[in-house]
């Protein structure tokens, strides 16, 4: 992820681009969690796409969901392989016996 991260700030330096602030990047992420969301109900759920609806495919909605965060990163120092290893290390240690027993 850190390769990722030095890319993209490379980038918007490159251009002169700026972060949004973390509110707005905020919304952001809410709505790319909502057009994932939207993808999954249409291709699992009970709500099918309409015809008139563009294809989309969960890789991209994905993408787009860890672009947002990692311009959430960015702009606020955050490591998110740092992160990333807290939260596995999390769930290898403290939550290890809590799924998946039955």
């Amino acid at each position: 992820m850190k390769e990722y991260q030095q890319e993209l700030d490379a980038f918007y330096k490159k251009h002169g681009w700026r972060y949004w602030s973390p509110l707005a990047i905020l919304a952001r992420l809410f709505e790319e969690g909502g057009e994932f969301a939207r993808l999954v109900n249409h291709l699992y759920g009970d709500k099918k796409k309409k015809d008139t609806e563009k294809e989309q495919e969960l890789e991209e909605e994905m993408g787009d969901i860890i672009y947002t965060l990692m311009c959430f990163a960015n702009s606020n120092g955050i490591n998110m392989d740092r992160a990333l290893r807290k939260s596995f290390d999390k769930m290898t240690t403290r939550d290890k016996d809590r799924f998946g027993k039955d």
